[in-house]
C-alpha cells in the first residue's frame, strides 16, 4: 500500500506535462536526427523527475489546506497514508537521480534546470497565494521545460517559442483555476485550500480565459504567417490547422468551466475528444512542417 502511496505522490500522470520538452526536435526540424531524440529524451527524464521532486515538496506543504479541497484530501501525505519524513526521503531521490541524469546533457542545460526548480520552490512558499502570479509561475514553468528542450539538441530558442508556450499556459492555469473554483463552491473551504481562490471570481477567470486564449490563438497565426516560419516549413500551410487549435482550445475551456475535470492533466488523459483532436494536429502540423514544400509544389503542378 505505501508503494502506491509513494507512486501517486510522484505524480508520473503529470509527467506527461514534459512532453513540451521534446517539441523542439519537431519545430526545429531534427526528426531525423536519433541523436536530438535521445539528447531531447534525456532532458524530459531530468525535468521528469524534478517535477516529481517539486510536486513532492508542494505536497508536504499543502497537507493540511489539501484536506478542504474534494479530491485532493486523498492525497497521500493529506490522507496521512505517507509521512513527511518518507516524503523527503522520496523528494531527495528524485533530486540525487535527476543530478546523475543531467550530467548526460549539455552543461547549458544545467542552469535552465535549476531555473525550473527555484522557480516551483517560489511558488509553492510564495507565489501560490498571489492572485495572478500564481498562473504566470506555472506558465513560466512550461516555458523553462521547451527552452530546455531546446537548448538540450542546441537548437535556437525562437521568440515564438516563448510566445506561444507562455500564452498557451496562462490559458490552461487560468482554466484550473476556473474549475478549482467551480468545485469548491463553499467559500470558507476554498480559502482554506488555496487563499487565490477567494479572489479568482467567475466572471474575473472568465476574462481571464478569453484574453490568454485570444492571446494564444494570435500568436498561433502570426508563427505560422511569419517570413522565418514560411521560409522555414517551404510554406504557409501551417495556418490551415487553426480550425483544429481552435476546437481544441474551445473546448479545454469548456470542460474546465464546467468543472468536469479537477485538472487538466486529467483532462487531456480522459477526454476522448480532445484526445482525438489533439492527435489530429499533431499528424496535419508534421506533414506540413515536414513534407509541407513537396505539397505546395505537386499543387501548382495540378494547377498551372
Amino acid at each position: 500500500m505505501q508503494i502506491q502511496g509513494l507512486i501517486r505522490l510522484a505524480r508520473p500522470g503529470h509527467w506527461i506535462k514534459n512532453f513540451i520538452v521534446l517539441l523542439p526536435v519537431v519545430f526545429a526540424m531534427q526528426i531525423h536526427n536519433i541523436n536530438a531524440w535521445a539528447e531531447a529524451f534525456t532532458a524530459a527524464i531530468v525535468f521528469c523527475l524534478v517535477s516529481s521532486f517539486t510536486y513532492i515538496l508542494n505536497d508536504i506543504k499543502d497537507r493540511r489546506s489539501d484536506l478542504a479541497h474534494p479530491t485532493k484530501k486523498n492525497r497521500p501525505l493529506a490522507s496521512g497514508q505517507i509521512s513527511v519524513k518518507t516524503a523527503v526521503t522520496e523528494a531527495v531521490v528524485f533530486l540525487l537521480l535527476a543530478a546523475a541524469v543531467i550530467q548526460k546533457l549539455s552543461l547549458l542545460v544545467v542552469p535552465i534546470i535549476a531555473g525550473y526548480i527555484f522557480l516551483q520552490i517560489c511558488y509553492t512558499m510564495f507565489f501560490k497565494n498571489k492572485v495572478l502570479l500564481d498562473v504566470i509561475c506555472i506558465a513560466l514553468g512550461f516555458v523553462l521545460r521547451a527552452a530546455g528542450g531546446a537548448v538540450a539538441i542546441k537548437a535556437l530558442i525562437s521568440p515564438w517559442l516563448f510566445i506561444g508556450i507562455f500564452t498557451i499556459s496562462l490559458f490552461m492555469g487560468f482554466c484550473k483555476r476556473y474549475s478549482e473554483v467551480v468545485t469548491i463552491s463553499d467559500k470558507k473551504l476554498a480559502e482554506d485550500h488555496r487563499l487565490t481562490l477567494v479572489r479568482y471570481t467567475p466572471e474575473l477567470l472568465t476574462h481571464l480565459i478569453t484574453l490568454s486564449a485570444g492571446i494564444a490563438i494570435t500568436a498561433f497565426l502570426l508563427y505560422g504567417l511569419s517570413e522565418r516560419t514560411v521560409a522555414q516549413f517551404g510554406t504557409n500551410y501551417f495556418i490551415y490547422t487553426l480550425p483544429l487549435v481552435v476546437y481544441a482550445v474551445f473546448r479545454f475551456a469548456m470542460l474546465s468551466m464546467e468543472g468536469t475535470y479537477t485538472d487538466p492533466t486529467d483532462l487531456i488523459l480522459h477526454d476522448r475528444s480532445f484526445q482525438i483532436v489533439t492527435a489530429m494536429w499533431i499528424i496535419a502540423a508534421l506533414y506540413i512542417i515536414y513534407w509541407g514544400k513537396e505539397l505546395l509544389q505537386w499543387i501548382h503542378r495540378v494547377y498551372y
